[in-house]
C-alpha cells in the first residue's frame, strides 16, 4: 500500500484515525528504507535523499518524523531495545542465583543482536555505533528497569548490598562494548560473549565495596 501525504487527507473529525494510521505507515516506511540503506552503505555514507527515494513519500515528508539520518538510526536502536526489554525483565525476575541473573542479562541481549537478521545487518555494517545517544527515552527506561531489578535481587539476597547505580551503568556499558566487538567477528557467538561478560562482571562484583549504611536523622 502506497504511503499518503498527510496534506492529501481530509481534515474532518472522521479522518482522524486515517491520519494517525498514515503517520504510522509513513514513519515505518522511513525506518524500513533506512534499515536497508544503513545495512548497505553504513550510517556515515547514507543520505536522507537515498532513504526517501526508497519510499513513496515526498522528499519533505522525512522531516515531519525525523531531524536527521542519525535520528533515524537511533530510532532503529530504540525499536530493538523496546522489543528485548520484556525478555530481559523476565530473565532477571526468574533468576535464583547471582550467576543466573548476570548471565541471563548478557545472553538475552547478545542473542537479540544476532537474532534479528535485518537489524543485525545494520549493526554489523555500522560497528562502533551501538553506544550512540545512551540517554534516549527507551534507554533511560532500560537503565531504570535494570536498577529496580538489581535492588530487588539485593533484597532477595542474590546480590550483596552494592551501589546499583554504578552497577547498572557498568553492566550496560559492558553489554554494549562486548556486543559491538562480537558483531565484528566472522562468526558472532552470543553464548561465548555472554560467558566472557559474566565472568568479568562476577569477578568484579566480588571485589566491590558494600554501600555505606545511611544514617537516619534523629
Amino acid at each position: 500500500m502506497d504511503q499518503l501525504s498527510e496534506s492529501q487527507l481530509d481534515k474532518s473529525p472522521k479522518s482522524d484515525n486515517k491520519r494517525e494510521k498514515t503517520k504510522v505507515q509513513n514513519r515505518q516506511a522511513i525506518l524500513e528504507a533506512a534499515r536497508e540503506v544503513f545495512a548497505e552503505v553504513g550510517v556515515g555514507a547514507a543520505s536522507i535523499r537515498e532513504i526517501v527515494r526508497r519510499t513513496n513519500l515526498a522528499s519533505g515528508t522525512f522531516y515531519n518524523y525525523f531531524t536527521s539520518k542519525e535520528d533515524v538510526f537511533q530510532a532503529l536502536l530504540d525499536e530493538s531495545a523496546l522489543s528485548v526489554r520484556p525478555e530481559l525483565t523476565a530473565e532477571r525476575l526468574g533468576a535464583t542465583t547471582i550467576d543466573a541473573f548476570i548471565e541471563g542479562c548478557f545472553r538475552v541481549f547478545f542473542d537479540s543482536l544476532v537474532s534479528d537478521q535485518a537489524m543485525f545487518a545494520v549493526l554489523r555494517r555500522n560497528s562502533g555505533t551501538l553506544r550512540v545517544r545512551m540517554h534516549t527515552p527507551q534507554m533511560l527506561v532500560a537503565f531504570e528497569e535494570l536498577e529496580i531489578d538489581l535492588e530487588r535481587a539485593i533484597g532477595q539476597g542474590l546480590l550483596p548490598n552494592i551501589d546499583t547505580d554504578y552497577l547498572s551503568s557498568a553492566l550496560i556499558g559492558v553489554a554494549f562494548e562486548v556486543g559491538d566487538r562480537m558483531l565484528c567477528r566472522a562468526v558472532p557467538d552470543p553464548q561465548e560473549a555472554a560467558r566472557f561478560a559474566t565472568a568479568l562482571t562476577l569477578s568484579g562484583i566480588k571485589a566491590l565495596p558494600l554501600k555505606k549504611a545511611v544514617q537516619k536523622e534523629e
